[in-house]
C-alpha cells in the first residue's frame, strides 16, 4: 500500500521491520497494511486504549481524533515501549473532513510533556497523518 505522494510503501515509511514486537491501537479498517503484516515477531491489536499493555514493544501505532484520549494514552504507550522503540501517533488530516481535536502541534506538545521527541512525519493515507515519536537517546535506560 502506498500513501501520500512519495510512492514509498507505507510499511517502509513507518520503519516496520520483520520480527518487531508491535502494539496496534485503533487501527482503521482502511489501513490493512499494518494489521495484515505477517512478519511481526509478536503483535497485539486493541480496539481501544484499554488494551495498552504487554510490552515491551518495538513498534506502537495509535490512531486517534481526540486530544484528551491522546493525552491519556501517550504515557501508557511510552511505558510499554522498548527503549529503542518507536510510537507512531496518527490523526485525521484537516483536509479529510473528519472531526478532530488533534493536530501535529498537539501531538508534538503532548509528546514533549511525556518525555518523547518527534523524529519523522508522514502521510499514512488520504485521511491520516502520522508523527513518529521516540525516547531521546540521552534518556534511554541501558
Amino acid at each position: 500500500m502506498t500513501a501520500g505522494y512519495s510512492g514509498t510503501p507505507l510499511l517502509k515509511k513507518l520503519g516496520v521491520k520483520d520480527g518487531q514486537a508491535a502494539l496496534l491501537v485503533a487501527i482503521p479498517d482502511a489501513i490493512p497494511a499494518l494489521a495484515g503484516f505477517k512478519n511481526w515477531g509478536r503483535v497485539k491489536t486493541a480496539k481501544t486504549t484499554r488494551g495498552v499493555n504487554g510490552g515491551p514493544y518495538d513498534y506502537a501505532h495509535f490512531f486517534t481524533s481526540s486530544a484528551a484520549q491522546l493525552a491519556n494514552t501517550l504515557p501508557k504507550l511510552k511505558d510499554e515501549l522498548a527503549q529503542d522503540g518507536m510510537i507512531w501517533v496518527s490523526w485525521p488530516k484537516k483536509s479529510s473532513g473528519v472531526p478532530s481535536s488533534v493536530t501535529e502541534d498537539t501531538v508534538r506538545r503532548l509528546a514533549l510533556e511525556t518525555g518523547l521527541v518527534d523524529v519523522k512525519v508522514c502521510a499514512v493515507d488520504e485521511t491520516w497523518s502520522g508523527l513518529k515519536l521516540v525516547i531521546p537517546v540521552k534518556d534511554r535506560k541501558k
